[in-house]
């Protein structure tokens, strides 16, 4: 889990869960394997995203500012991560 969003952090494409419907935070290498048809595209944490960040997006995933995030970018225990797409399956399928 992240220490500023309520979504979960994958390091890697591969490990992402094909059973959770929540928010997920993948690397920016998960726009290589993208299927618009399995998944939508909530933002991209990373830098000083925070202010062109949908208001709604950070409402759902119940954003709190954290000393590290420098504006948006996503925080694991402690420590900022790089860059990360926020992604979510689609509900209808």
């Amino acid at each position: 889990m992240y220490d500023n969003y309520e979504a979960i952090n994958v390091n890697k494409t591969a490990d992402i869960p094909y059973d959770y419907d929540g928010v997920i935070g993948v690397p920016i290498t998960f726009m290589d394997k993208y299927c618009p048809e399995q998944f939508e595209i909530i933002w991209q944490a990373s830098g000083n995203t925070r202010a062109s960040a949908p208001k709604e997006a950070l409402f759902e995933m119940k954003y709190r500012i954290h000393p590290e995030d420098r504006g948006g970018c996503s925080v694991v225990e402690g420590k900022r991560t790089y860059g990360r797409i926020l992604i979510r399956r689609k509900r209808d399928r």
